[in-house]
């Protein structure tokens, strides 16, 4: 008896060994919790943008050539100047043109008189007709003469075309200047323009009167409001594309011709569309989906997006406003897993800052593609 009751002992011990768990035991086994960070999905303002690159452009700017050559006597204006219409910038030597202009003077004075002389003559029947129509055509020959000589020697005055200022110089004074060639460069930067070449499928997207941003490199990435004028409706064959005109604001005087602008082209606008960000996105086999926390668990739900605004897209399906959106941590994810919210507040783990570096860096290399 004594040995049956040591073995049911025994077997007993070993049954609780084999078959029991301890608390602790239990703790272990659970799942661990997934970190993840997470943002709302909220609404707000998004704007479709067409971007591109493109050169400032002065709407008036033109090279002054001369239209008479000659030895440069005086130059009146330096680069940087202020002109306006018609204002004197250089004056060429014009002795010889004033020499021509003179004769001509002389001559068309001595037939005029002339003429007259033979009027009184004519009238009485003294001239014939066919002399009389000989003389008034010599008149109106040397007349002609006479004041293109003095239109000639008008162009040794070498004047600005338009208001604006004086961009480059090209002559000095005791310079002989050959008819032709170019003396100053004259600009008027306000307003300035930029002309974007932009691809054919984007033809429907733009129309006149759209509103636009223009960022300028050289001024620290600094932005000007701007809007389109123009669009062609001619498509250019060998680049598949077409032209759109921007006027850029620039109250100050900021802006110089030549500098190279970023163009952001607005042509659509939603003004309390829902937005998560765009790393937030898991793109697979042609869908997009994204994984929200509901009760400490991530749900994996299936979106369709609209809009593209900078690291923000638009959902239209999938996600209701306020629902925690997972931006980190999302690529090891599977619907129903335990997840624990890491605050963006707080300090997030170097893993998970890799993640979304990794995430974006890979949005961008599908972009490219």
């Amino acid at each position: 008896m004594r040995t049956q009751a040591l073995l049911i002992a025994a077997s007993a011990a070993l049954l609780a060994a084999c078959g029991g768990s301890s608390p602790d035991t239990a703790k272990t086994d659970a799942p661990a919790s997934v970190p993840v960070e997470v943002v709302a999905a909220k609404r707000g303002e998004m704007l479709a943008r067409y971007t591109g690159t493109a050169t400032l452009e002065a709407e008036a700017d033109a090279d002054v050539i001369a239209r008479a050559g000659g030895e440069v006597l005086r130059v009146l204006v330096e680069e940087g100047d202020q002109v306006k219409e018609g204002q004197l910038l250089a004056v060429l030597d014009g002795r010889q043109l004033r020499l021509e202009a003179a004769q001509a003077r002389a001559q068309f004075a001595k037939a005029e008189r002339d003429y007259h002389r033979q009027v009184e003559l004519h009238d009485k029947g003294l001239v014939s007709a066919g002399a009389f129509e000989g003389l008034k055509f010599d008149l109106e020959n040397l007349r002609a003469t006479y004041q293109l000589t003095e239109l000639q020697l008008s162009y040794t005055e070498i004047r600005a075309p338009f208001a604006g200022i004086v961009a480059s110089r090209f002559v000095k004074v005791g310079q002989n200047v050959p008819q032709g060639a170019k003396t100053f460069r004259i600009t008027d930067p306000t307003p300035l323009k930029a002309s974007v070449f932009v691809p054919e499928r984007e033809l429907a997207h733009l129309a006149t009167g759209q509103t636009a941003v223009a960022l300028i490199d050289a001024l620290g990435s600094r932005t000007f409001p701007a809007r389109v004028t123009l669009v062609s409706p001619a498509i250019d064959p060998a680049t598949a594309t077409f032209k759109v005109t921007l006027e850029i604001e620039d109250e100050q005087g900021l802006l110089k011709p030549g500098m190279f602008a970023r163009v952001g082209i607005v042509f659509e606008r939603r003004e309390a569309a829902l937005q998560v960000p765009r790393v937030a996105l898991i793109e697979a086999d042609g869908t997009s989906s994204v994984f929200v926390v509901a009760d400490g668990k991530a749900v994996h739900r299936a979106v369709t997006t609209g809009l593209v605004d900078g690291g923000n897209i638009e959902v239209t399906t999938g996600v209701a406003d306020g629902e925690s959106v997972v931006i980190v941590g999302q690529s090891g994810l599977k619907d129903g897993n335990a997840v624990r919210v890491v605050s963006l507040e707080t300090k997030p783990t170097s893993a998970l800052r890799a993640a979304a570096a990794a995430k974006m860096a890979a949005d961008t290399q599908t972009a490219r593609r």
